[in-house]
């Protein structure tokens, strides 16, 4: 497995592309991805706080069809994207032009950003559901340490070790051998079948590796239990999985930060004066 093939996994199909029927690439399409995406995901909102950004530099590790990135710059804030998958960057550049907004957009594997990207410094560093699907995650933190001062925001979300979503594909598969947890996510963790990259981390094992690089970690958390039915999901139905229908709302919440599929983190670099 190479970069080349997550980048070939990605063109395939890029991220949510199947979240409307409208027109691909038209402002019904997008307004009805952003609606459907963050009623499952209300958390990124939350977590981003795209607001609190506006006149601030923003970089964004890994775009998609730009969902997040359009949010931002809809809030104020002056973006810079970085995606691998071509198809990707082309619908969120289309988007973009939809929406008559406008971002620095390139086209690089971020574990090579100093190779492509002037080294600066951004007010926030974001990435959402990326950094564990590259080849070698802590590649990536020792390059965007080189855009970060005392004042820079890390936030960025990778999956969790241990959580609903493990057990579940586990039982789903009818296999229960821990051991080979790790090739069971990264083979069932997106919508399409067979990631070359995914990894998945404890709260210890994101510290120590930000450590490495005198980052240091304010605030991490987990959060995100997808609780639907999946065929009816796909026909833009939200029906609840027979356990979750009679689940008191607030018990919900508490099992999704307990056993949470999204781990959120939100760092900073050491002042070492």
């Amino acid at each position: 497995m190479s970069i080349q093939d997550i980048k070939d996994f990605w063109n395939k199909r890029p991220c949510n592309i199947y979240h409307s029927n409208k027109t691909l690439g038209s402002k019904e399409y997008f307004d009805e991805v952003e609606k459907k995406k963050y009623r499952v995901e209300p958390h990124i909102p939350k977590f981003a706080e795209f607001a609190k950004y506006k006149g601030k530099k923003v970089l964004e590790l890994g775009c998609g069809i730009g969902t997040d990135s359009i949010q931002f710059v809809q809030h104020g804030a002056d973006l810079t994207i970085v995606e691998l998958s071509e198809n990707s960057l082309d619908l969120c550049k289309k988007r973009f032009k939809v929406y008559d907004l406008q971002a620095n957009f390139y086209l690089g594997n971020i574990e090579e950003l100093t190779l492509f990207l002037p080294v600066q410094k951004f007010d926030l560093i974001y990435s959402f559901g990326v950094i564990h699907h590259t080849v070698c995650p802590e590649n990536v933190i020792k390059e965007i340490v080189q855009y970060m001062d005392e004042d820079t925001e890390l936030k960025f979300m990778v999956y969790s070790k241990f959580s609903y979503k493990l057990f579940h594909i586990m039982h789903y598969d009818n296999c229960w051998n821990l051991a080979n947890m790790d090739n069971i996510i990264r083979v069932n963790s997106e919508a399409q079948y067979g990631s070359p990259f995914t990894y998945t981390f404890t709260f210890e094992e994101i510290k120590e590796l930000l450590n490495k690089y005198d980052i240091v970690v304010k605030k991490i958390y987990k959060d995100h239990i997808f609780r639907y039915k999946i065929s009816e999901y796909k026909n833009h139905q939200y029906v609840l999985e027979d356990c979750f229908q009679n689940m008191d709302e607030k018990l919900y919440q508490q099992m999704c930060k307990e056993l949470g599929w999204h781990t959120m983190v939100i760092a900073q670099k050491k002042n070492l004066l």
